[in-house]
């Protein structure tokens, strides 16, 4: 299976989760008296739309470049990551204001089968998490990498939940505000994971150098073609799930203009084939000193 529909069939797999665990958690937020479950409800809520954000940008993101994009359309793919933190802050915001409203508004404390139904949600997200970060990494997919992150929030908030309504039920009179403080904690904790999410898709749309694992493939790659003598400049940069190269090759100074060609053609050949990430690799030739 291609790396495109991989990712699709996983952005999928996250609409489909979020959506049912929405549901959930609002039916036992509100008969369990739960606000903690209820702004799990709500990250939830807002993760559905940012996985149908994942899935539009990873379909366009993939369409093939044209003479308006010769690149490509792979840049949309982080431009959606910061929408989809935008999508993971506001849902904190949304948590903190209502935490801090029901910790100043006296109120029962929650029914004790939402532990239960808390236990089932934080297993199944972060084996959710673990499975779309999985699929991120094979697909080299910014965009996934921030859902699989959202699962992770959304366990996080989920184990504050658990234990604000641990506290409420063992404590009793007093403390029917603990699963309030919870919520709030993991409102702080979703803003931390928000720039977790946005700093390395702001690398990539700066094009900022963060591959050099792949480099050091590229040149091992290169040392093999024939005619090659050795890598100089070599720049790499993300669009969508694949690499654009830049790279300077070295060659005997005394070769024509048509065998430096060849070699080129060679080079190019050789690390597309061994490198399936690289959607294209432009070289240029430059005489190796001393010959």
């Amino acid at each position: 299976m291609s790396v495109e529909k991989t990712a699709i069939r996983t952005a999928y797999f996250s609409i489909a989760g979020n959506a049912a665990l929405a549901l959930i958690k609002w039916l036992a937020g509100f008969f369990g008296n739960s606000y903690a479950l209820i702004a799990d409800a709500i990250e939830s809520t807002a993760d559905v739309f940012a996985s149908l954000l994942v899935l539009l940008g990873l379909k366009i993101s993939n369409r093939p470049a044209d003479e308006n994009h010769p690149y490509g359309h792979g840049k949309l793919e982080p431009l959606v990551t910061f929408m989809v933190v935008g999508f993971l802050i506001v849902s904190a915001a949304v948590i903190a204001y209502q935490s801090i409203e029901n910790i100043r508004t006296p109120h029962g404390p929650p029914e004790s089968f939402t532990l239960y139904v808390l236990a089932g949600i934080l297993i199944w997200k972060e084996l959710s998490f673990r499975y779309v970060i999985r699929r991120s990494k094979q697909t080299n997919s910014s965009s996934l990498r921030a859902d699989a992150w959202h699962h992770r929030s959304d366990a996080i908030t989920s184990v504050a939940a658990f234990i604000g309504i641990s506290f409420a039920l063992l404590l009793g009179p007093g403390y029917e505000a603990a699963d309030d403080w919870a919520a709030l904690v993991a409102s702080g904790a979703i803003l931390y994971n928000s720039y977790l999410i946005f700093r390395p898709a702001l690398g990539e749309i700066m094009d900022e150098h963060l591959y050099e694992e792949l480099v050091k493939k590229i040149r091992k790659v290169s040392s093999g073609v024939a005619g090659v003598e050795g890598t100089e400049k070599c720049f790499v940069r993300k669009s969508g799930m694949k690499y654009h190269v830049d790279l300077h090759a070295t060659v005997k100074a005394t070769l024509t203009v048509r065998e430096g060609h060849d070699i080129a053609h060679k080079l190019k050949d050789k690390l597309l084939l061994e490198l399936p990430e690289l959607e294209n690799v432009l070289i240029h030739i430059e005489p190796a000193e001393g010959h």
